[in-house]
């Protein structure tokens, strides 16, 4: 039970548990160079833990106090941080949302680790790690066997909307939604558009052919899977 109070042995075994499982959750991050990579996850989890560690401390020299509140504002307010790392690109890419929800989570790792929740930390750490790294290739796999696409496309001048509408829906695309990137297209008579459109093919089929068959429309200069 002592490593569950308050002492000199469980502040260092907690903080230093935090500094590991924390860097074991960034560490694929950092490896795909995202903007929150190993020594920031270890940040987070320390500091959660530390913020826990505090609240238990200050309840256990008081009897008194809501031995949750500190923790409560970690959870809302690690937020900011995660919102800080999303980013939505000049073509409405979405990035940073996975990034996001792991640092949240190494938040939750370092509350438990802070209040003496050793296992529950461990496991915790454990399936964050499995879900950001083993388990991508499925999602990817899962991502590329549907059946709608969201893709860029820029075209000739001399092709219209609604001709590059007419050429997709002969190659059986159903469009559902079209949007014009103006900020991305060139000017003069030999220039581009932009648009993004959401593609959808009748069958089953791997994303790259879908993009290979719209990058082979006549007027198509370039196409790019969102």
């Amino acid at each position: 039970m002592e490593l569950r109070e308050v002492t000199y042995l469980a502040v260092a075994l907690r903080i230093l548990a935090a500094v590991i499982l924390g860097g074991l959750i960034g560490l694929e991050r950092g490896m795909k160079n995202r903007p929150a990579g190993l020594r920031t996850y270890m940040l987070v989890c320390v500091g959660a833990c530390l913020v826990m560690l505090t609240n238990q401390y200050i309840y256990q020299i008081t009897s008194s106090g809501d031995p949750t509140r500190m923790a409560a504002q970690v959870v809302s307010g690690i937020g900011f941080l995660g919102a800080g790392t999303i980013v939505v690109t000049r073509r409405n890419q979405i990035k940073g949302l996975t990034t996001a929800a792991g640092l949240w989570s190494a938040a939750g790792v370092g509350l438990a680790l802070g209040i003496g929740f050793y296992e529950a930390a461990a496991v915790g750490a454990l399936a964050i790690f499995v879900v950001m790294t083993l388990l991508q290739r499925m999602d990817n796999r899962v991502h590329r066997k549907t059946k709608t696409v969201e893709v860029y496309i820029e075209v000739g001048r001399t092709l219209s909307l609604g001709e590059l509408l007419r050429r997709l829906r002969e190659e059986e695309f159903e469009v559902r939604d079209v949007q014009r990137e103006s900020g991305l297209e060139t000017g003069g008579e030999t220039g581009t558009r932009a648009y993004i459109a959401v593609v959808k093919a009748k069958n089953r089929q791997n994303h790259m052919d879908i993009v290979e068959k719209v990058r082979e429309l006549p007027g198509v200069v370039y196409v790019e899977e969102l």
